[in-house]
């Protein structure tokens, strides 16, 4: 149970989302933008970076997530993300890549500890300012979509492998309905966690 009563069947941030409209409807757009809007990053490198700073911040919910969308992005069997869970270092992604992520794990610690030696070396790696730019954007969000998320003690998810369907939708987009919509999208939940609740008594 979260630590407030929202009635919403959902786990995650998806009930946070649905549980106030104005804000979840901001939010969502916010992650669309970062993780799939323009940018010389992939939505697949992005991905990433989100699983990465969730990982740091030990919050399952959205590293699990992240983590199948940036598998369904990716389509490698989820090696990538298994390595990154061990060592970025292992990725088989690019050099520039993994001196992004060195970065995003700093942010994720404070701004602060983004120093230039750690720019620099991004930079000689091939990464051009956009990309530092989304980057860091992108790390800063996630300490705070993060600390929303474990913040208010939401769900997770019944099984492991609901983050699979999870993550193909993600990679899909992160729209959210008009507002005006909001109150039949959570009924359809709620009928839908009901015939679910009832297939299994």
């Amino acid at each position: 149970m979260t630590y407030i009563q929202t009635d919403i069947p959902q786990p995650g941030i998806v009930e946070l989302l649905f549980y106030k409209g104005p804000t979840g409807k901001a939010l969502s757009k916010l992650a669309d933008t970062l993780l799939l809007g323009p940018s010389p990053l992939t939505s697949g490198e992005r991905e990433l970076i989100a699983a990465h700073v969730s990982l740091k911040n030990k919050c399952s919910f959205c590293h699990d997530s992240h983590s199948a969308a940036a598998n369904a992005h990716l389509n490698d069997g989820g090696k990538t993300i298994d390595c990154l869970r061990v060592d970025t270092n292992t990725m088989p992604v690019s050099e520039k890549m993994k001196r992004l992520l060195d970065i995003a794990g700093k942010v994720q610690v404070s701004g602060k500890e983004v120093t230039p030696e750690l720019i620099e070396a991004a930079r000689k790696a091939g990464a051009n300012d956009e990309e530092i730019h989304d980057t860091v954007l992108i790390a800063a969000a996630f300490c705070m979509f993060n600390r929303y998320v474990d913040g208010l003690g939401t769900n997770l998810p019944e099984k492991q492998e609901d983050y699979l369907s999870m993550g193909e939708r993600m990679k899909k987009g992160y729209k959210y309905p008009p507002l005006f919509m909001r109150p039949f999208v959570i009924w359809m939940m709620k009928r839908e966690a009901r015939k679910k609740k009832a297939t299994a008594n």
